[in-house]
């Protein structure tokens, strides 16, 4: 069965997450809590699917306070072949000079910030060049993306650098370069794309990790809460975008 065939690669994948990138994910979780503790930043970019671990890194219920999500619509597609399109996408996230000089110039990247790019590839101009421009910034650069793809892909940018060249942290996602995992009998290609579950398991655990040390350090939080829960509503989180919009407003004048 499909279904079983899927979730068992699921379990697989979070195994072996957890036994093989631990260390890097230490690591990432530090330099992110370092870097708020500093009142800087932790910025999250990504393009194509790549965006849904970013739009789910903040604002999020359970994330707080110093992260901030980098979006551009145009990275993004709002349909399959119409306006805002996939196949629009597929070429405006390969062409070079596009998001930086479109896009990462005008953003609050700093010195000191942490830019956490997120591409399965790797090779594409758009995460390429965004952890080019955010080194150049003097942020420290997290990549979460296949090492093994990256190990045998050729890099296709101008620079002769993928991904994984640019990174000061490497979180390799774990997954293999098709993607797909899940094998149908007689037909060579696999169906069920697995990296969106690495990328947000990822997030979830530097999330979750920066969290405790920041708490352990005294950190004001200011958690995002379902106003589900009793005690917390609307206005709380209203209280937090106010925040953030004064801190993102203060760091974009340093």
């Amino acid at each position: 069965m499909a279904i079983s065939a899927y979730l068992s690669e699921v379990r697989k994948l979070v195994d072996k997450i957890e036994s093989e990138q631990m260390n890097e994910l230490r690591k990432t979780a530090e330099a992110m809590a370092d870097s708020i503790l500093k009142e800087g930043f932790v910025h999250f970019f990504g393009s194509g699917h790549s965006v849904i671990p970013v739009m789910d890194a903040f604002p999020r219920y359970g994330s707080f306070l110093g992260l901030n999500a980098l979006m551009e619509p145009r990275l993004m597609w709002g349909s399959i072949t119409g306006p805002s399109s996939a196949p629009g996408l597929l070429l405006i996230e390969r062409k070079e000079d596009f998001v930086v000089d479109g896009f990462l110039r005008y953003q609050p990247l700093k010195k000191d910030d942490v830019l956490v790019v997120y591409s399965h590839g790797g090779l594409n101009a758009a995460p390429v060049e965004a952890a080019l421009y955010g080194k150049k910034k003097g942020a420290k650069i997290v990549a979460v993306t296949s090492k093994s793809n990256q190990q045998v892909a050729k890099a296709t940018h101008s620079s002769g650098q993928k991904l994984i060249d640019v990174a000061d942290i490497l979180i390799d996602n774990c997954v293999p370069p098709e993607d797909a995992v899940v094998e149908l009998k007689g037909i060579r290609a696999k169906v069920g794309a697995i990296s969106t579950v690495a990328s947000v398991v990822i997030t979830m655990c530097v999330i979750s990790e920066t969290a405790e040390i920041l708490n352990e350090e005294g950190f004001d939080l200011k958690i995002f809460v379902s106003p589900n829960v009793e005690g917390f509503g609307v206005s709380h989180n209203l209280e937090i975008f106010d925040e953030h919009n004064k801190r993102i407003s203060a760091h974009s004048l340093k």
